[in-house]
């Protein structure tokens, strides 16, 4: 996940409005970090939404689960990084050797939450190696179990001392594009954010990811005030990045949408 520079305090409007006292401050910081500790205690998040354990529209059938980075298997690691190599290679650019080491230690951290999206052997016609024009594959040896086709991997965290849902990876395979699968999960991922009480969910996107910024766009995720772009519009030029937000109250909207 790539960090924007943080902004600068504002300078003070003069008014008459009233700072929180340290005590006020330190309790305030007390009970986000007790939501962030609870959100993170929760063993299965998806086990809440029983709606969202299966989706089967638009000729595709596939099973949610659950699962934790510092519990992977290991063949579910080497999925996770080759379908990260062919979805990211191109967007990343020259950009992808050292950013794919930092997604590596990043994915198996303990704090890693990952919702896995798997396709029923059953419904499998096809080979169960997918070939790449780059020419890379991926490929599923468990052939007497579902195959993993997809996979979020998000975190709760503090950004700008409000608790969010933090979506650092949203993956599938090309075959599972564009059938709704990815609006599904999303809906599911800001369920999740609303019953831990988390203010946002966020997320970073490649600029040159345009069918993921449109995506997101149209889920009316919104560029974040902690973005580059908005932090300083120089910095924002250099950046490869956009940080998107979309927050669920008031103090998340006016601290991460615009940026108060």
């Amino acid at each position: 996940m790539a960090t924007a520079e943080k902004k600068r305090p504002r300078s003070s409007s003069g008014g008459a409005e009233k700072r929180p006292s340290r005590k006020e401050i330190l309790g305030r910081k007390k009970a986000v970090e007790e939501l962030i500790r609870k959100a993170v205690a929760v063993k299965d998040h998806l086990a809440q939404f029983p709606d969202f354990h299966k989706y089967e529209k638009n000729d595709l059938l596939v099973y949610l689960e659950s699962g934790h980075g510092n519990q992977l298997p290991l063949l579910t690691r080497k999925y996770i990084q080759n379908l990260l190599k062919v979805n990211m290679e191109g967007p990343y650019g020259p950009e992808w050797p050292s950013e794919e080491k930092v997604k590596r230690r990043e994915m198996v951290a303990p704090e890693a939450r990952y919702i896995f999206v798997r396709q029923s052997s059953n419904a499998i016609t096809t080979n169960n190696i997918m070939k790449q024009d780059s020419g890379l594959e991926l490929t599923h040896e468990a052939c007497t179990e579902d195959r993993l086709i997809g996979f979020v991997h998000y975190r709760f965290v503090l950004e700008e001392d409000v608790p969010v849902v933090y979506v650092y990876e949203l993956q599938m395979e090309p075959s599972a594009q564009g059938k709704g699968l990815g609006n599904f999960l999303m809906e599911l991922i800001e369920l999740i954010a609303c019953k831990s009480q988390m203010g946002a969910v966020m997320l970073t996107v490649q600029k040159a990811n345009n069918l993921a910024m449109a995506f997101y766009k149209k889920l009316r995720y919104v560029i974040s005030s902690t973005s580059p772009s908005r932090v300083d519009p120089l910095i924002g030029l250099e950046k490869n990045y956009e940080i998107l937000c979309k927050a669920f109250e008031s103090e998340a909207k006016s601290r991460l949408e615009e940026g108060n």
